[in-house]
């Protein structure tokens, strides 16, 4: 999970009641650890940081640090300890033993396969399926990696010691690790394997110990070394051995790096939009034309296409290698920066030869939510207005056994009103329109300098009296899921322009969370519209909510999407007002 580096999306200090909810979680799901050792982990004076990541594959992960080392790690509401924790503490999990050559397929994102695991004198560690365990190597109890076991001790010995036995979340030299102080382990004696290596002999291959055959060199390593000395047969590992990927947790995974992932995909969609997109009678063709309009519409489905992140880093330089290279197209130069297409070899065997994808890309595919994963195309919900009685008003509810809290419809509030006058014979006898002011409305409705001014209200100003003085709320329905009540208005979507430098505009949105959109899904859209980089922050003071950041005034196109696509009301909307304003004619 951590062979690859990880995004940081927030780091704060944790708060006194989650200090003590995690201290409870620890102890639940590690019961070995005495109240000394706890009080160690989770200290009740000393900084404790909550850090959320998003793992390169896109999961959530919660990580706990303590004294700038990640102590503890929350994935799908599941806690695991680091290496830093278990070199202090070895007894907390079950641990299988395994040769040291084994660390390096670890380490590059390997799983544990039970052929390689050296069984001791005392035997395999008993585990059920799906129990958190270590992995160690022989002559020290020092854990090098933390994952889950994939099966029960007893089917391990049963299936006669084949087939993956962990399936490996954490080691050691991982991006996990390096998010700490790089310290190596401690060497920590192993009576239980001792003279076990002895015994085996030099036989083990550790090619059957792990998924995988090749290994590949981590191009982003930056070759730290670990400050203590490591323990025996761990010298040789590397964070340039860790860059495997997930090394085949799935099948047919791309182990290219990013960089090179780009570039085929440029090549693509230029192959793909010369081929299917450009007629001879568009050219010449400026380039940022070809780009804009033909490229980006032949990006796949859940792929982004962005030039910065490839090897070219400019459209000027791909296409002067396709030009001189390969020779597919001519390029011009109009003026400087402005470059033109005027000629397309369309005979060269490169393009002939070239496929169009089965599944092309479309303009904003990425954002169609389901385009990739299958799944349901996104709805706005159904927002509610609703009502809560106050504790001031309870009185006036508890004829109908409404009591302080419960949430009504305005059409309730209306009718228990309504029912309320007519029992108690509060309607004036010479005008219908009005109510008389009985002590109980009087305390209810009145401020204290209408207490002697005021004998009746009409009935418009007795509803509207009653929905102003109860509290607030808001009911939001999801297609398909039950409803979500919450306390206040609901937050609009809001949409604002600022400054960057000296004559720079960005556009951020806040609380897209709030009507269920994926800030990540608006993000892509946005960028495919606009052609502007984006990116995305953690709103200040909120722990789980972010917002989205693209360069210019993009308001207008913000409103479109919103308005037009997610088919958001316009009364849900903020900052409508800041889009750019077209200068007027001259009179």
């Amino acid at each position: 999970m951590f062979s690859k580096s990880f995004r940081v999306k927030s780091n704060t200090v944790i708060k006194g009641s989650d200090r003590r909810k995690l201290k409870a979680d620890i102890s639940t799901a590690f019961p070995s650890l005495s109240v000394e050792e706890l009080s160690e982990l989770v200290p009740n004076k000393e900084e404790l940081n909550v850090v959320k990541i998003y793992a390169h594959k896109g999961d959530a992960v919660t990580l706990y640090m303590l004294h700038k080392n990640p102590v503890f790690f929350e994935l799908e509401k599941c806690l695991y300890p680091t290496v830093y924790t278990l070199w202090h503490y070895p007894h907390v999990l079950p641990t299988f033993t395994t040769w040291p050559p084994v660390l390096q397929k670890l380490a590059g994102g390997a799983d544990l396969m039970l052929p390689g695991v050296v069984v001791p004198l005392s035997g395999l560690p008993e585990v059920k399926k799906g129990d958190c365990c270590a992995v160690k190597v022989v002559s020290n109890r020092a854990p090098m990696a933390v994952g889950t076991a994939t099966m029960s001790s007893a089917e391990m010995r049963s299936l006669g010691m084949k087939g993956r036995g962990v399936s490996v979340l954490h080691t050691y030299m991982d991006s996990l690790w390096a998010f700490g102080d790089k310290s190596g382990p401690p060497s920590i004696p192993d009576m239980d394997t001792e003279g076990v290596e002895a015994m085996y002999g030099e036989e083990e291959e550790d090619d059957e110990a792990t998924e995988g055959d090749e290994e590949e060199p981590c191009p982003n390593s930056d070759g730290d070394k670990a400050t203590d000395a490591p323990c025996p047969g761990i010298q040789e590992l590397s964070l340039a051995d860790r860059e495997e990927g997930e090394h085949g947790k799935e099948e047919g995974e791309d182990l290219r790096s990013p960089q090179e992932q780009m570039d085929a995909l440029l090549l693509q969609c230029f192959l793909q939009a010369l081929k299917s997109k450009v007629k001879k009678s568009e050219l010449p063709l400026l380039t940022s034309s070809f780009l804009r309009i033909h490229m980006f519409s032949c990006c796949p489905s859940g792929k982004q296409l962005d030039i910065k992140k490839s090897s070219y880093k400019k459209l000027s330089k791909f296409l002067q290698c396709m030009q001189q290279q390969h020779s597919l197209v001519r390029v011009k130069e109009l003026s400087k920066g402005v470059e033109s297409i005027v000629e397309v070899d369309w005979k060269n065997p490169e393009l002939r030869s070239f496929r169009t994808p089965k599944d092309p890309g479309i303009e904003e595919a990425s954002v169609e939510v389901g385009g990739a994963d299958g799944e349901k195309p996104y709805h706005p919900p159904e927002i509610t207005t609703l009502y809560s009685v106050s504790s001031r008003l309870e009185p006036l509810f508890q004829d109908a056994k409404k009591r302080k809290g419960t949430v009504l419809q305005p059409a309730e509030v209306r009718a228990i009103i309504t029912d309320y006058v007519k029992r108690n014979e509060l309607v004036d006898e010479n005008n219908k329109n009005y109510v008389i002011i009985n002590p109980i409305l009087c305390d209810c409705l009145l401020e204290k300098s209408e207490y002697q001014e005021v004998e009746a209200l009409k009935w418009d100003d007795l509803f509207s009296r009653t929905l102003y003085k109860m509290q607030h709320c808001h009911q939001l329905v999801f297609p398909g899921q039950p409803p979500i009540v919450k306390k206040g208005h609901i937050e609009p979507i809001d949409i604002s322009v600022a400054s960057r430098g000296s004559n720079k505009k960005v556009t951020m949105i806040k609380n897209l969370e709030v009507y269920g959109l994926d800030p990540m899904a608006v993000s892509v859209a946005l960028q495919h519209r606009v052609q502007a980089s984006s990116a995305l922050n953690p709103v200040p003071g909120s722990k789980d909510r972010v917002l989205v950041q693209i360069q210019g005034n993009q308001v207008q196109q913000v409103c479109k999407l919103l308005l037009d696509k997610y088919q958001i009301p316009c009364k849900y909307i903020q900052g409508l007002d800041n889009k750019v304003q077209k200068p007027g004619r001259k009179k």
